[in-house]
């Protein structure tokens, strides 16, 4: 009988501390997933090209399929569900309502985080620093000019907002 390595992580998932005794070969995919319920989190590929299990790890985009959970000890872990604050979506998920770039909602969970660590770093993109983000996250419904143009409106807004309190 082979004896399953573990380690011991504190993990801070949307919000909540979690102390979790995890096997070292589980991937966060399949502890967010399989362990925690959180099926925003999508599996499409399984080795990093489609973007669908992207996460913010510490407000940085990752793969969650290629991140092992014991990797992100000590870090916070944002899933789309994590997102919403008292019920409320972000500026950014009404803008993707706004602009019809749900579709058929698979790649939006990913296509969300992604522009939400963008608009972390660079709150106000150009259309080329979006596409440029974007371009690990793959969309079936072919919608990246409505999901550009969300992530684009919503850095508009923050532009205008500064521009406003000059």
């Amino acid at each position: 009988m082979t004896k399953t390595m573990t380690k011991t992580v504190v993990l801070i998932v949307n919000d909540l501390e979690r102390r979790e005794t995890l096997p070292v070969e589980l991937t966060l995919l399949a502890y967010l997933r399989e362990h925690l319920g959180l099926k925003g989190v999508k599996e499409g590929c399984g080795v990093g090209d489609c973007g669908a299990c992207t996460v913010l790890l510490d407000g940085t985009p990752v793969n969650a399929c290629l991140t092992l959970a014991v990797e992100a000890d000590g870090c916070a872990v944002t899933t789309i569900e994590g997102l919403c604050k008292d019920g409320r979506m972000t500026e950014l998920q009404q803008a993707f309502i706004d602009h019809g770039a749900v579709q058929c909602g698979f790649c939006s969970p990913g296509m969300i985080l992604t522009s939400q660590g963008l608009l972390a770093e660079n709150p106000n993109p150009t259309e080329a620093d979006v596409r440029r983000a974007l371009a690990g996250n793959l969309c079936r419904c072919t919608g990246y000019e409505s999901i550009v143009a969300a992530v684009l409106a919503v850095g508009g807004k923050r532009r205008d907002k500064e521009q406003g309190t000059r």
